[in-house]
């Protein structure tokens, strides 16, 4: 059985396809990054001694990126509104500002990446660093694909808006949840790594 495209709220679930698709994609990715979360409280619980975040980890650069992905996560949202008022100018300024943003944080960690290993601290070193890695790694990863999708839609994708405003401003919404459980997970990140 095919599943249609629906702009309009289906009857049975209360949801337009797409955003259905996304929670249950989102699903998965709260799984995958669930169990990696379960597995370093795992253990640091089993572990004889373990070294604090705070010790190894530039806690001001963190929080600077924090700061970086909640505030994108505004823009994304305000990218969304302005396309709810039928302001395309403003939806662009606002995705620009966080695809900006996301490239900044990447920047930020690359840095911090940068750091380690002059200090010689690699995935390889201690079970901490090859979780560190890990998890940021594969959180920067996922912004990276926020970044694709995004500049997506910023640029070539936007064409949309003008035949079809609503599907478009759909999309917008959908890239928004992928991106706001981008940051969440980034809140989780930050203070088990860096501040525990």
């Amino acid at each position: 059985m095919q599943v249609p495209y629906t702009v309009h709220t289906r009857s049975d679930t209360g949801l337009y396809n797409a955003k259905l698709g996304i929670w249950l994609f989102l699903s998965s990715e709260v799984m995958l990054f669930g169990a990696l979360f379960s597995s370093y409280i795992l253990l640091r619980v089993g572990a004889d001694t373990w070294p604090h975040g705070y010790e190894h980890l530039n806690i001001p650069l963190g929080t600077v990126n924090t700061a970086v992905l909640i505030t994108s996560s505004v823009t994304m949202v305000m990218a969304w509104a302005s396309l709810m008022m039928k302001d395309f100018a403003k939806y662009r300024s606002y995705l620009g500002a966080t695809i900006l943003l996301a490239i900044v944080f990447l920047v930020i960690k690359g840095f911090e990446y940068a750091a380690k290993f002059e200090h010689g601290l690699y995935p390889s070193t201690s079970t901490y660093f090859g979780i560190y890695f890990t998890l940021t790694g594969l959180h920067a990863l996922h912004i990276i694909g926020g970044i694709v999708v995004n500049a997506y839609l910023w640029g070539p994708g936007s064409k949309m808006w003008k035949t079809d405003p609503e599907r478009f401003t759909h999309r917008i919404e959908i890239a928004g949840l992928y991106w706001h459980f981008v940051d969440i997970v980034w809140i989780f990140l930050f203070p088990m790594l860096y501040l525990l």
